[in-house]
Parts: C-alpha cells; sequence; structure tokens
C-alpha cells in the first residue's frame, strides 16, 4: 500500500452492529489503508443520526451519490445479497461480510455483475487472517493427512437471519479448505431441538485424495464459543489448538486486503484463486444444506 493517496474513495459503512462500528472506529483512526478511505456516513434501519460525529444517511442517498464509491456491508446474512446486487448496480465498489450470499448462483451472478461493472467485489475471510490459522498453516505443511476433524461449539444462531449452519458457519469450512484443498461432500446430517434452540450439524468430507475430514457445527444454550481440533498425520498428530496469540485488528488487516485490491495491487492469478476458493466454499455448503434437507 506504498502508493501514492489519490482522493480518497468516499466510502458509506451498511450497518453498525459490532463489527460495523469496529469498521467505523478503523475507518476514522489514522492507518495506512484508512489513508484511501473517506468516511461519508452510515446507513441503519434503526434511527441513530450519528455515531461519533459521523452523520446516519438513507440508503437511497447512499446509493444515488456519486460521491460514495464504495461500500462495506456489515448486515445480517440474510441481506447480504440484496445490498450487493443494489450498490454494485449503483457503481460501487463491495466489501461484504462472509457469506456473501446464500446460494452459490447468487453469488455467481453477482460476482458476474462486478466483473461486467468493473468494480471490486470482496468477501472478507477475517478467519485466515487469524494466529491461530497461520499457526495451523505452517503445521500442516508438507505432512500427509490421514484423517481429521474440527468441531466448533456457540451459543444460538438464528438461521432466518444467518442462513443455514453450513453458510453461518462457512469460516470453518474455509479453514479446512485453505488447509487440505478442495474437498467433496460424503454426507451431512442435521439434529435439531428448536423447542431447546439446539441444533448439531456433522458434515463427512473428504480430500482429494480421499482422506476423511469430519467437521460438526454445535450450537445451543450454555455452549461456549470453541473450536476443538482433531488432524492426524503419518508424522504424528494435532490435538487441539495451542495459545498461539491475541488477534490483533484483524478487520483492519482485511481492510488492507480491500484497499490493495481497489489501487489494482492484486495479481490476476491471486484474485482468481480466491474467487475459486470462496466458490468452491459456498458450492460446498450448499450441497451440506440439500443433503441435510434430504434425510428429513
Amino acid at each position: 500500500m506504498n502508493a501514492k493517496p489519490r482522493k480518497k474513495f468516499g466510502m458509506v459503512v451498511v450497518g453498525v452492529g459490532r463489527a460495523g462500528s469496529v469498521r467505523m472506529r478503523d475507518l476514522q483512526s489514522p492507518h495506512a489503508s484508512s489513508a484511501f478511505l473517506s468516511l461519508m456516513g452510515f446507513v441503519s434501519r434503526r434511527e441513530l443520526g450519528s455515531i461519533d460525529g459521523v452523520q446516519q444517511i438513507s440508503l437511497e442517498d447512499a446509493l444515488s451519490n456519486q460521491e460514495v464509491e464504495v461500500a462495506y456491508i456489515c448486515t445480517e446474512s440474510s441481506s447480504h445479497e440484496d445490498y450487493i446486487r443494489q450498490f454494485l448496480n449503483a457503481g460501487k465498489h463491495v466489501l461484504v461480510e462472509y457469506p456473501m450470499a446464500l446460494s452459490l448462483a447468487a453469488a455467481e451472478d453477482l460476482w458476474a455483475l462486478a466483473e461486467q461493472k468493473g468494480k471490486v467485489l470482496h468477501e472478507e475471510h477475517i478467519e485466515l487472517l487469524m494466529e491461530e490459522f497461520a499457526f495451523l498453516k505452517k503445521e500442516v505443511v508438507g505432512k500427509d493427512l490421514l484423517k481429521g476433524s474440527l468441531l466448533f461449539t456457540a451459543g444460538p444462531l438464528e438461521e432466518e437471519r444467518f442462513g443455514f449452519p453450513s453458510f453461518s458457519g462457512i469460516s470453518r469450512l474455509t479453514w479446512l479448505v485453505s488447509l487440505f484443498g478442495e474437498l467433496s461432500l460424503v454426507s451431512a446430517t442435521l439434529e435439531e431441538r428448536k423447542e431447546d434452540q439446539y441444533m448439531k450439524m456433522t458434515v463427512c468430507l473428504e480430500t482429494e485424495n480421499k482422506r476423511p475430514l469430519t467437521w460438526i457445527e454445535e450450537k445451543g444454550q450454555g455452549l461456549k464459543r470453541n473450536r476443538y481440533l482433531s488432524f492426524h498425520f503419518k508424522s504424528g498428530a494435532l490435538e487441539n489448538m495451542p495459545n498461539v496469540g491475541i488477534n490483533k485488528n484483524i478487520l483492519l488487516k482485511d481492510q488492507n486486503i480491500f484497499v490493495q485490491k481497489l489501487l489494482g495491487q492484486f495479481s490476476e492469478k491471486e484474485l482468481a484463486a480466491e474467487k475459486k476458493r470462496i466458490l468452491h466454499c459456498l458450492g460446498l455448503a450448499e450441497e451440506i444444506q440439500k443433503n441435510c434437507y434430504s434425510q428429513k
């Protein structure tokens, strides 16, 4: 990001929940990538007036204002597709939280629209910027996997807002694909007790070398947010995650990547590989959803 700041990209943040608030804070702090961005306002369904001196603006104004060139979409997953489509059609670049859409066809359509409009469409994947992932990447490189499992536990999550568990949990799937390459689905089941707000999704995957990987998402009241992993290699095993330090400024690291894309500092090859991985994961998530529904 050593390019000299051109005029800044005018931008808006859509949705000011936890992530949107951190995004606004980063944009107002002196960082290398923030020097290329000018926060012009935020969009929210709630009437908030202003936050830390930043004015609330209507969605219509954000879409029609020629000075707004970029939108950060930080809303619930079920609304991502609609917001992305509106901002791309209005000629804006878009950064969106994962998953960009709740079906593969919608994601492919949005990417085609971004390419047609000549705009950057960036799906953030902060889980790949975490210290834990950097540790794992170093641990698995060059090793021959025999089998593995990844279990994620957390409190309940509303499917209507965040999508089927394979979509709301796509960051775990992204970890597995980024560590072990493209995966294929063997089977998927979903156990639900709606009255207890409990669900457990069990997914059996395999690598291109036919090595089994199990991914489990378990959500319910009283379950703490935690990750449990077990990877067995020919040369030994990795059981659970050591404490590898605090994840600092991962949303800011993601913003840096986005700004590099705006400045044309990513190669076509890098962009194509990222798009392929994202669409592969979304395709798997959809296949898992269909598989679970067919078991019912």
